[in-house]
């Protein structure tokens, strides 16, 4: 597929473990983290699938913390650097796979599952529905499926104003009459909004518990974030997730988690 093509030169060549251990990027997993905790101890989760796990740095610190980890991802790039990582003492089985498709594995299969990059990267509501479908489904019941998201307001704030890209959008038609992005395979990027992630829930067998701004703020300025020091950098941090769960403010992080739990 041209779509999976795209997504392997794009990783190959990006690196995705330097953004999440930058001080901005580290927003996004700490707020992540806490959540996947929260939601394991809810539960008292043993089994983890990451779908689209990337190079590992939910899964490897997952697994490192005992939990039973089963990583998927389709990048064979990311599935190498995921494997240098580990030292054979955790419980992690790292497959080759696609978010579409996972019936490699039974119904009810894990407690607690991850699709923490997928959903950036598919491009029609039917895919959408169907990576869902399918997490859902591996998922036991009264388990979570924890769901991340890429938001249109924020690309069109900083991306089209803040970097002076408006008329070249406007020129490709690449925005809707009401300021909806639109993206295909070549701009690698899906981008939602908060009705559109409902509209997805409301075709599976899910109650939402949470949608949580992931990074808030922060991608708005990177580099204050990336300068603080480091107590200036934990108030941040601290205030960040005081305020991550405000819903008049969902729509403006560039990442957002939704937790679901299965019916």
């Amino acid at each position: 597929m041209i779509v999976d093509e795209l997504l392997k030169q794009f990783y190959e060549n990006y690196d995705e473990e330097a953004r999440l251990l930058s001080r901005h990027g580290q927003v996004e997993y700490i707020t992540t983290q806490a959540y996947i905790h929260a939601c394991a101890a809810t539960i008292n989760a043993k089994r983890i699938l990451e779908i689209g796990a990337g190079t590992g740095r939910y899964s490897v610190a997952l697994a490192k913390e005992r939990f039973d980890v089963t990583a998927v991802e389709l990048v064979s790039h990311n599935l190498d650097i995921l494997r240098q990582k580990l030292d054979g003492s955790e419980s992690l089985t790292a497959l080759q796979g696609n978010a579409l498709d996972l019936a490699c594995f039974a119904d009810c299969s894990f407690d607690l599952t991850l699709l923490l990059g997928p959903m950036y990267h598919l491009f029609t509501f039917a895919d959408r529905q169907k990576a869902l479908e399918q997490a859902v489904r591996v998922t036991r019941r009264g388990g979570y499926i924890l769901v991340s998201y890429c938001m249109n307001e924020p690309t069109v704030v900083s991306y089209v104003f803040q970097k002076e890209h408006l008329r070249d959008v406007l020129a490709e038609n690449k925005l809707t009459a009401d300021w909806h992005c639109v993206s295909e395979p070549a701009e690698l990027f899906e981008l939602a909004r908060t009705e559109d992630i409902a509209a997805l829930n409301a075709r599976v067998n899910v109650s939402r518990e949470k949608l949580v701004a992931t990074d808030g703020a922060t991608n708005y300025m990177r580099d204050l974030i990336d300068a603080m020091d480091d107590f200036t950098f934990q108030k941040w941090v601290e205030y960040h997730l005081s305020i991550c769960e405000r819903q008049d403010l969902i729509g403006a992080s560039h990442h957002t988690l939704d937790i679901l739990r299965k019916i």
